[in-house]
């Protein structure tokens, strides 16, 4: 469980996620899930998130994400300091791309 959070996380909702099998399903769910701006937030974060595993610089990234200094500096804290979410992701995703 994520340190920084305050309150009981309601595991259910990630056990709904683990339910969905197609990028399709993902992005149905998603959009009952989350508004356009939520939605739109985290695609960008998840991109910056690519970018910066790719080893792509703060300016280029802003560039061509348009996510602040602020959002990427975030992201790159996540990256090296977070959960390893990111990290579960990305290894898992390239060992599918082989």
């Amino acid at each position: 469980m994520n340190k920084n959070i305050k309150q009981p996380r309601n595991e259910d909702m990630y056990k709904a996620v683990l339910q969905l099998e197609t990028v399709e399903e993902c992005e149905k769910f998603f959009d009952d899930l989350c508004t356009v701006a939520e939605l739109k937030a985290m695609e960008q974060r998840y991109q910056v998130a690519e970018l910066l595993e790719k080893g792509m610089i703060y300016n280029d990234i802003l560039e061509r994400t348009g996510a602040s200094s602020a959002t990427i500096s975030r992201v790159n804290r996540s990256l090296r300091y977070g959960a390893g979410g990111y990290s579960i992701v990305f290894e898992r995703l390239g060992k599918e791309e082989k």
